[in-house]
C-alpha cells in the first residue's frame, strides 16, 4: 500500500493525536457486533429488549443472563494487530488520546492506557441503584447479584439505548479531538451520534483527519485521508512506516 509522505511526515511530528474505533475494529478479532451475536436463546428477542433499563426493570434475570453470556463469549477473543499497532503508536506520541465505542476491552488487553470508553465496558458491574462498581459478586444462577452496600441489583457498566453517555468520558473526548492535531477515525460507521461528531470537531478545529474504514461513510467527504480496507492490516503498515524498527 502506498502512504502518503506528508501523512507519515505529519504523524512523526504531532504531538497531540486522537483516534475513536468502532465495531469494526473487534471484529476484526472474530468478536461479532451487539446485534449480530444474539444466537440461540436470544435470537428470539429484538436488540432493545436486551438493552435498555425498561428492559432491566421488567426483567432483570433475562437482561443479567444474556450480558453474562456475552462476557463468557468474549473470554475466547484476543486483541488484532490493529489493537497492537495503536499501542505502538502511543508509545511514540506525547499526548495520545484513544477513544472507543467498544465495550469488550480489547484496548486495554492490548496494553493501551488513557482509553475512554464511551459506552462502557462489558467486563465491569456497578450497582443500578446506587451506582458503585463491584469488583466481585456471587452468581448463584437463580438471582440477579446484589449490590454489596445497599443492596441494589448490580447491571452490567454499559450505556443502553435510552441512557446518556458517561458526562466525564465524553467531556474528555470531546476535549482531545478539540486540541488534536491528527485524528483518527477507525472502524466506526460515523453515524452513531454523540461519538460521530468527534471526527467533525477535531476538523473544524483544523486537524487533519483519517478514516480508515472497510467502507466509506458519511465521514470520508471531509477525511483528509481515507484507507479503504482493515485496521489490522492498514494501522500496522502506517505505524510500521512512520517509526520503522
Amino acid at each position: 500500500m502506498d502512504l502518503p509522505l506528508d501523512l507519515i511526515n505529519l504523524l512523526r511530528t504531532s504531538h497531540r493525536v486522537a483516534a475513536l474505533t468502532g465495531a469494526g475494529v473487534s471484529q476484526e478479532s472474530g468478536l461479532r457486533t451487539f446485534r449480530d451475536s444474539r444466537d440461540g436463546l436470544w435470537k428470539q428477542y429484538q436488540p432493545e429488549e436486551l438493552a435498555s433499563p425498561a428492559a432491566f426493570a421488567r426483567d432483570p434475570k433475562l437482561i443479567w443472563d444474556w450480558y453474562a453470556w456475552r462476557r463468557e463469549a468474549i473470554k475466547a477473543v484476543r486483541p488484532n494487530a490493529g489493537h497492537y499497532a495503536l499501542v505502538e503508536a502511543a508509545r511514540h506520541i506525547s499526548d495520545f488520546t484513544l477513544v472507543t465505542q467498544n465495550v469488550d476491552g480489547l484496548h486495554c488487553m492490548a496494553g493501551s492506557s488513557k482509553v475512554i470508553e464511551l459506552h462502557g465496558n462489558l467486563q465491569r458491574v456497578r450497582c443500578s441503584q446506587c451506582g458503585e462498581f463491584a469488583e466481585d459478586w456471587n452468581d448463584d444462577g437463580v438471582n440477579v447479584p446484589r449490590c454489596a452496600l445497599c443492596g441494589g441489583l448490580l447491571r452490567p457498566h454499559v450505556v443502553w439505548f435510552g441512557e446518556s453517555l458517561p458526562r466525564a468520558e465524553l467531556e474528555l473526548a470531546i476535549e482531545a479531538s478539540r486540541h488534536c492535531e491528527l485524528f483518527f477515525s477507525i472502524g466506526t460507521s460515523g453515524v452513531v451520534q454523540p461519538a460521530a461528531t468527534l471526527a467533525y470537531a477535531a476538523h473544524n478545529r483544523g486537524a487533519a483527519v483519517v478514516e480508515i474504514n472497510t467502507e466509506r461513510t458519511p465521514l470520508t467527504p471531509k477525511a483528509d485521508y481515507f484507507f479503504q480496507g482493515k485496521s489490522g492490516e492498514i494501522l500496522p503498515e502506517l505505524v510500521q512506516a512512520v517509526w520503522p524498527k
